[in-house]
């Protein structure tokens, strides 16, 4: 699109730069948020309404919002790292399309829509959101700098969204789905750490991410295989976990973890044959394996616990 938007001094956009910088393919991974409202659903000690999705729905719109608001605000603190990255440079703010006063603009309108209406869906969805925003924050500026503590930061947010989709129609999300939560988000994290430290070995620029530089590649290897092996026991033993059992009134739910073995052992084998990994939203949106792997998990799973 070539519409263009004359901004502070003579600076241009175009739309199209607008929309890339807010990241719309990232906006999956809000996905989770209605992760709780699927598996209360089916919950015989809830009795969930099915009206409620359309509070899951808007949870899910909010926390995307915010989160454009905090990937921009992120671009602007990295953009002269981005600028010697090999693909990161391609961004509207390293590349200057989108000026810095803008992007700022951008950022504090995202973050402020979805805290803001966060908070009037529900107090403590908007505490979530909140506190969501400060450990990007926290992040931005200073823990994304600590060799593993960063994707731990980013597994942390995952959970506060699978958390805010409880929070929003006001159900009990089990332990157990928690943990599956941070450590899928966790594997998925070290995959892109992993595919970024192979680029900067390669790269005579190694500015790009000073984190990676302490990092071996080796150690991301172990790290993935033990992640990996850990979110398929946490599920298994969550579809057989005795309140698990109960809730749902079926041990049948184990008949969803081939899907979930599949799914992780296809996501391994484009890191490691097919060098991706750097980035999941696109994985998910693009491979059309790990697309049926993931719409025959989400069949079974309401065939299973909700019908």
């Amino acid at each position: 699109m070539d519409v263009e938007y004359s901004m502070f001094s003579g600076f241009s956009m175009n739309l199209r730069d607008i929309i890339v910088e807010l990241r719309p393919r990232q906006w999956t991974k809000n996905l989770i948020v209605l992760t709780a409202f699927i598996f209360a659903l089916g919950d015989k000690q809830q009795h969930l309404l099915l009206s409620m999705a359309g509070s899951s729905i808007m949870a899910m719109i909010l926390f995307a919002i915010a989160s454009s608001g905090v990937y921009v605000w992120n671009d602007i603190s990295d953009r002269e790292l981005d600028r010697a990255h090999p693909v990161k440079k391609n961004r509207p703010i390293a590349a200057g399309t989108i000026p810095v006063p803008a992007a700022w603009l951008m950022a504090v309108t995202c973050i402020a829509a979805g805290l803001i209406g966060a908070w009037l869906m529900n107090p403590r969805f908007g505490m979530i959101i909140g506190a969501y925003i400060a450990l990007q924050a926290a992040y931005t500026h200073f823990l994304k700098q600590i060799p593993l503590v960063d994707v731990f930061v980013i597994a942390f947010g995952f959970v506060l969204r699978a958390v805010a989709g409880a929070v929003v129609i006001n159900v009990v999300i089990s332990p157990w789905l928690l943990i599956c939560t941070f450590l899928m988000a966790l594997f998925l994290a070290l995959c892109k750490r992993r595919h970024e430290k192979r680029m900067m070995n390669g790269a005579e620029n190694q500015d790009s991410r000073p984190s990676l530089k302490a990092t071996e590649e080796r150690l991301f290897d172990q790290l993935i295989a033990i992640t990996a092996g850990a979110v398929i026991i946490a599920y298994a033993v969550y579809t057989q976990w005795p309140e698990t059992v109960a809730k749902f009134q079926t041990t049948r739910l184990s008949l969803t973890i081939p899907f979930v073995v599949f799914g992780i052992f296809r996501y391994l084998h484009l890191v490691y044959s097919h060098e991706k990994g750097d980035q999941p939203e696109s994985i998910l949106l693009t491979d059309l394996p790990l697309i049926a792997s993931v719409i025959l998990f989400g069949f079974a799973v309401i065939a299973l616990v909700v019908i």
